[in-house]
């Protein structure tokens, strides 16, 4: 089977674009199919093979992940997360919401608050490290360098899973999963100084020299060297907590400093295999 033009992955990247910044607009099958530019029929059959989900399937996947960092890093109230997610009443999302995230949205808002750290808790947790606060384990490993395949994305780091839909899309339409290894996200910007518009980062696989590069994919060379590897358990929308303790209470608790260079994410396994309470993250902090 030939595989398929530029011309042709480019319906699905219009699809996804269109998709991720249009999570607040009405999305059905004949949309989505006119953005591609083919028919309903043959579109949804294109991308249920390609992705393994149908395109309303993944609408509604990106719309509760939004939910799920809504409900922990705003205090918009139960309804209008449920409305913003695209449900005409609170119950229909509560069964959405529990059936991808395996809790209620009350639960996950409350169980994510409490392990976000508050200002008023920084000095009792650098004066005990080793206490309740420490939520995590930390490992000093050597990561060699890699190349990576990616693509970049410039915005929130939430939205980076737009550039993740359309870099998976590319490699399946080229059949090039197998010459492919662990996925990565690399971020270039400290966003407690930029502004989250111009925050900088790469979504990315590990390839091998022999990879077939080609737009829209770019070549990475990661750094090697010491990294702070902390290993999160939970939705991508927790991220955020786990990084504000790895760059407070462990680092200046720590005889070690960070270096000049970007975070890692590397992800163990993949959110359209598991629960999102059972993904796994390494975020990596490279050390000096």
């Amino acid at each position: 089977m030939p595989k398929p033009g530029p011309a042709y992955i480019r319906r699905f990247e219009r699809v996804i674009d269109h998709i991720a910044d249009n999570l607040d607009r009405k999305l059905d099958l004949n949309s989505l199919a006119e953005i591609a530019a083919l028919s309903p029929w043959h579109w949804h059959r294109i991308w249920q093979s390609t992705f393994g989900e149908s395109v309303i399937g993944t609408v509604k996947r990106m719309r509760l992940y939004r939910a799920a960092t809504d409900l922990g890093h705003t205090d918009m109230s139960l309804d209008r997360v449920a409305k913003r997610a695209g449900y005409g009443s609170q119950a229909a999302f509560n069964r959405s919401f529990r059936q991808m995230f395996e809790e209620t949205p009350a639960v996950f808002r409350e169980r994510h608050r409490h392990k976000v750290i508050r200002r008023t808790e920084l000095s009792s947790m650098l004066a005990n490290p080793s206490g309740e606060a420490n939520m995590y384990d930390v490992e000093i490993r050597h990561i060699p360098s890699e190349t990576l395949a990616g693509i970049h994305h410039t915005g929130a780091y939430t939205g980076i899973s737009k550039s993740f839909e359309q870099l998976f899309g590319y490699l399946a339409f080229n059949d090039l999963f197998e010459k492919c290894g662990a996925v990565k996200g690399l971020y270039f910007s400290d966003p407690t100084s930029v502004a989250e518009k111009d925050l900088k980062s790469m979504a990315g696989v590990v390839v091998r020299d022999e990879f077939p590069f080609a737009a829209p994919l770019e070549r990475h060379e990661t750094r090697g060297g010491d990294y702070a590897v902390l290993t999160h358990k939970g939705p991508y929308s927790e991220l955020a907590s786990a990084y504000q303790w790895l760059y407070s209470a462990w680092i200046t608790s720590s005889d070690r400093e960070p270096d000049d260079a970007p975070a890692m994410e590397i992800y163990l396994n993949n959110p359209r295999d598991v629960a999102p309470a059972d993904l796994l993250t390494e975020i990596c902090m490279p050390l000096k």
